[in-house]
């Protein structure tokens, strides 16, 4: 087997795997006939890790994707690959973008790791191609994003919370058992948490206004221009969707699409050419702030996960502000 693996310091987060390990995979999902000629790891996550797998006998290479190990992750991140799992009869709408899962191993008793072999997806990373399109064409891309949007918040689902449960009965439940875990991770690191516990004392005290939202919609949980594939177009063209592992029940104002769409006063603003322009008022105003903060929180322990102390201290001075917007 020739294995290419990219180098990582040996207490980095993402770990490898041996070549032994992605045979005795391989072995599991294909047979014990199968044989790996060849294992590349993928960039561009930063979580799970990711190999492009090339079979003898099988004419298209396969991507094997491995979960962290179980102690290694956050209770506010845990099993997301099972997560993404369950969505998948969900995420029917935009099944002719995403891979196809040929295998899944969830009993850890293979590497002591949770794995999905999937199909290989054509096309290219975005962030390797868009920036080679102009400028005035990528607002077409981020119409395509819109639609993309569009169509899987339009999933209703059974409860307010994660795809896989636990489920909650209000929007309030959800959002306050979300900020309460974050919280918890954070001081799990050694982090001061107290600002998120505020956060989490606001939505519990506007949990009238949160239950505004009645009906829980399937969230992309983190879909943006990293999550796409592009195809090889005159215009950049959305061609493969990937890693919907964050997925959850929930109000589509509080998806990460939504607020990345917002990011930027530029040609991102042509997603919602497409997806259209949500209704404005003070309660949903309200709830956005609330949103923030826990993509705020959620980045927080992003940022420590890779050693950026400087984003995690400028998360503090972030999530006050939002606080305040709050009051």
């Amino acid at each position: 087997m020739e294995l290419h693996v990219i180098e990582r310091p040996a207490n980095a987060f993402q770990q490898g795997l041996t070549g032994r390990q992605i045979q005795a995979v391989a072995e599991r999902a294909f047979g014990p006939g199968a044989e790996v000629r060849s294992a590349t790891e993928l960039g561009g996550g930063m979580y799970n890790t990711t190999y492009r797998i090339d079979l003898a006998g099988r004419a298209e290479p396969v991507v094997l994707r491995v979960a962290p190990e179980p102690a290694r992750q956050f209770h506010s991140e845990r099993e997301l690959m099972r997560a993404e799992y369950a969505s998948v009869p969900w995420l029917a709408p935009i099944a002719d973008l995403m891979p196809h899962v040929l295998a899944a191993d969830f009993t850890q008793s293979v590497i002591g790791r949770d794995w999905m072999i999937q199909s290989f997806l054509p096309g290219t990373p975005a962030p390797e191609l868009l920036g080679s399109y102009p400028k005035e064409t990528h607002a077409a891309f981020f119409r395509q994003m819109g639609e993309i949007t569009a169509s899987v918040h339009a999933v209703a689902g059974p409860w307010f919370g994660p795809v896989g449960g636990p489920g909650h009965g209000r929007w309030s439940e959800a959002v306050v058992a979300s900020l309460h875990l974050i919280a918890e991770d954070v001081e799990s690191c050694g982090l001061d948490a107290a600002d998120l516990r505020k956060a989490a004392d606001a939505a519990q005290a506007g949990a009238q206004l949160l239950d505004e939202v009645t009906v829980p919609r399937l969230l992309t949980g983190d879909l943006w221009t990293v999550n796409t594939m592009l195809a090889p177009a005159p215009i950049p063209t959305i061609c493969g969707v990937l890693d919907m592992d964050r997925t959850w029940w929930g109000d589509p104002e509080a998806d990460w699409t939504m607020r990345m769409a917002r990011a930027k006063q530029d040609e991102r603003l042509a997603f919602f050419d497409s997806y259209g322009h949500p209704e404005i008022t003070e309660a949903s105003a309200w709830r956005r702030h609330l949103y923030e903060l826990r993509h705020l929180g959620a980045l927080r322990l992003e940022r420590h996960r890779l050693g950026n102390e400087a984003g995690v201290d400028d998360s503090y001075r972030t999530v006050t502000e939002e606080l305040a917007s709050l009051m």
